[in-house]
C-alpha cells in the first residue's frame, strides 16, 4: 500500500511522537488483509481494517472495539506474556492521541514485541528451526487443547451441517479465481471430495462431538502465529472474529500446523509434530477427519491469498506473487483429497533392541503414523506418559488390551490410506497374528521389522535409558528373551531383520526406504 493510501490514523502511528514510550525508528508497518500492524521496538500495535469479508466483519468502530477485546481475551490462553491491553485512539486539538480523554475514533491492541527470529516462520526462512522445537510444539498444542473449553454450544459446531458451512463458503468465495489461481478440474475434484466426505461420514462427526473433541481452539495455527520467546513456545493471533472458525475439532488446529510444515517442504517436521501430538493425546482416531481439515486449511490459505488479487493497494508485482502462492495452496488442498494405499509395519524385538529408534526413522522418512505400545498402555491406564507404571498396568489383561488397541488402530488407519507403524515387542505369535490376519484379509500390505542386537548391547542401552515413556529396565531382559516366540513359516514371508548395532539408514535404504 502506498503512503498516500494509508488512513490518517495509520500515518500518525508511523510517527515516533505519537507514542508515550521510546520507539525504534523507522516504525515498521506490516499489513495483512484485515489489519495494520505497527512495530515500535518494545511494543506492537495492531489496528483492524474496516473491512467486511462475510466471514470477518470489522466494518464499524463498535465491531473493531469488540474484536480487539476478544482477541486479547482469547490469546491469553496461548500467549499471555505477549498480549497486554486494548488502547483507545482519541483526538485532541485535531490530532490523534494514543489513549486520552476524548471520544475514541479507533482501537489498537497493544502487544509485547518479540525478536523477528523468534517467529517459527522466520526460523524456517533462516534455516534455524530444529526438530526438537517442533516436537515441543506438538506437546504445547496437546496441552493447549487439553485446557480449552467445550460445552453443548461449542459442541454444536461439530455437526456436519456446521462444519460444511465454512468449507462450502470457501468454494463460493473462490469460484472467481478459477483460471486465475486454480484450475476448474482442481476446484471440482476438491469440492467433490468434501461433498462425499460430508455425505458418508455423518456418524464420525457425531462421534467427535460426543467424545468432546470439538473445543474452543486456536483456529489459525500456522507457523506465522507461533513463536519461541524466553524459552517458551507461544501460540498467538488465534481466531477471534468468527465462532465457527474457533469452535472446531482439535484436528482443525493440528491440520493447520501440519499443512504449513508440508507447504514449507518439511514433511519430516510435519510428521514429528503430528506423531508427538497424537502420542500426547491418544487421539489417533482423529486421523479419520484430518485429511478433510488438511485440505480445508490449505484451501483457506489459498483463498485469503487470492483476496490480495482484488486489493487496489497491492502492486502488480505483489499480485503476481500472490497468484503463484495461491495456486500452490490450491494444488496442496487438492492433493490432500487423493487416495493412498495404506500399509502396516510391525516392529518386533525385545526392549533395547532399537525398535523405537528405527520406527521413528521410518516414520519421518515415509510420513507414517507411529503408535508406541508404551503410550497406548499408559493412555488405557489413565496415567501420564512420563509417569512410571506400576505392576497393575503390566498384567496379562492390560497387555491384551494394549495389543488389541494397537491392532484396532493399525487396521482402522491403514484402511483409510495411512501408513502405520505399530511399535511393540510383538514377541508372541498370537499378538502378531492379531494384526497379520485382519490385515491380509483386508488386503493391507504388512511388513514385520525385527530389530536385533547382542544381549550385552541390549542391557547397556536399557541401563542408559532416561527421559523416555518406556518403563522397561535391564532386569526384565532375561525374561523377555526367554518368552519370545520364533516366527512361524508364514510370518517369515513378512520379516526383515535389522541389526541395530550397525547404521540403520543404509540397511533401510537397501530395503527401499
Amino acid at each position: 500500500m502506498t503512503d498516500t493510501a494509508l488512513p490518517p490514523v495509520i500515518h500518525k502511528m508511523l510517527q515516533a511522537d505519537f507514542y508515550p514510550h521510546p520507539v525504534e525508528e523507522p516504525i515498521q508497518l506490516v499489513q495483512t488483509h484485515c489489519s495494520y500492524v505497527l512495530l515500535t521496538g518494545e511494543f506492537v500495535y495492531k489496528v483492524k481494517k474496516p473491512v467486511d469479508f462475510g466471514f470477518l466483519n470489522y466494518s464499524t468502530l463498535a465491531k473493531r472495539k469488540f474484536y480487539c477485546y476478544e482477541e486479547l481475551r482469547l490469546n491469553q490462553r496461548g500467549a499471555a506474556e505477549l498480549y497486554l491491553e486494548v488502547v483507545a485512539i482519541t483526538t485532541s486539538n485535531g490530532d490523534y492521541v494514543l489513549g486520552g480523554e476524548g471520544e475514541a475514533v479507533e482501537y489498537a491492541l497493544k502487544m509485547r514485541q518479540f525478536p523477528a527470529d523468534g517467529l517459527l516462520s522466520t526460523r524456517f526462512e533462516n534455516g534455524t528451526i530444529t526438530a526438537g522445537e517442533i516436537e515441543e510444539l506438538g506437546r504445547v498444542v496437546a496441552n493447549y487443547h487439553r485446557h480449552t473449553e467445550t460445552n453443548d454450544y461449542i459442541r454444536s459446531f461439530g455437526t456436519v451441517e456446521k462444519v460444511r458451512e465454512s468449507i462450502d463458503q470457501n468454494y463460493e468465495q473462490t469460484e472467481v479465481y478459477i483460471g486465475k489461481a486454480q484450475t476448474l478440474s482442481q476446484f471440482e475434484q476438491t469440492k467433490a471430495y468434501t461433498d462425499n466426505f460430508f455425505a458418508t461420514k455423518v456418524e464420525l462427526f457425531n462421534q467427535r462431538c460426543a467424545n468432546n473433541f470439538i473445543r474452543e481452539c486456536h483456529g489459525d495455527l500456522h507457523m506465522g502465529n507461533i513463536c519461541c520467546w524466553q524459552g517458551q513456545i507461544l501460540l498467538f493471533d488465534c481466531i477471534e472474529f468468527n465462532e465457527p472458525f474457533r469452535f472446531v475439532d482439535v484436528m482443525y488446529d493440528v491440520a493447520f500446523a501440519v499443512m504449513d510444515l508440508q507447504a514449507r517442504h518439511r514433511p519430516d517436521l510435519a510428521n514429528i509434530f503430528l506423531n508427538t501430538y497424537l502420542e500426547q493425546t491418544g487421539d489417533w482416531e482423529g486421523l479419520q477427519v484430518l485429511p478433510l481439515y488438511l485440505s480445508r486449511q490449505a484451501y483457506v490459505r489459498a483463498k485469503v491469498t487470492s483476496f490480495l488479487l482484488d486489493d487496489s493497494a497491492i502492486s502488480p508485482a505483489a499480485k503476481q506473487q500472490a497468484a503463484a502462492t495461491a495456486a500452490a495452496y490450491y494444488r496442496q488442498a487438492w492433493e490432500y483429497t487423493q487416495t493412498h494405499q495404506g500399509k502396516i509395519f510391525l516392529m518386533s524385538g525385545v526392549s533395547g533392541s532399537g525398535k523405537s529408534t528405527t520406527a521413528k526413522y521410518i516414520s519421518q522418512h515415509s510420513g507414517a503414523i507411529l503408535i508406541r505400545s508404551d503410550a497406548v498402555r499408559k493412555h488405557l491406564a489413565g496415567i501420564g506418559l512420563l509417569e512410571r507404571g506400576g505392576e497393575e498396568i503390566y498384567t496379562p489383561e492390560m497387555t491384551a488390551k494394549t495389543y488389541g488397541r494397537l491392532s484396532e488402530l493399525g487396521i482402522l488407519l491403514a484402511q483409510q490410506g495411512w501408513t502405520v507403524i505399530l511399535d511393540a515387542k510383538f514377541d508372541r505369535v498370537e499378538l502378531r497374528q492379531n494384526v497379520l490376519k485382519p490385515a491380509i484379509n483386508a488386503q493391507i500390505p504388512v511388513q514385520i521389522i525385527e530389530c536385533v542386537a547382542p544381549e550385552s548391547v541390549l542391557r547397556s542401552r536399557l541401563e542408559a535409558r532416561t527421559g523416555d515413556i518406556a518403563d522397561a529396565t535391564a532386569d526384565l531382559l532375561t525374561s523377555q528373551l526367554a518368552a519370545a516366540e520364533p516366527f512361524t513359516e508364514e510370518e517369515k514371508n513378512y520379516v526383515k531383520t535389522l541389526d541395530t548395532t550397525s547404521a540403520i539408514a543404509p540397511q533401510l535404504l537397501d530395503w527401499g526406504f
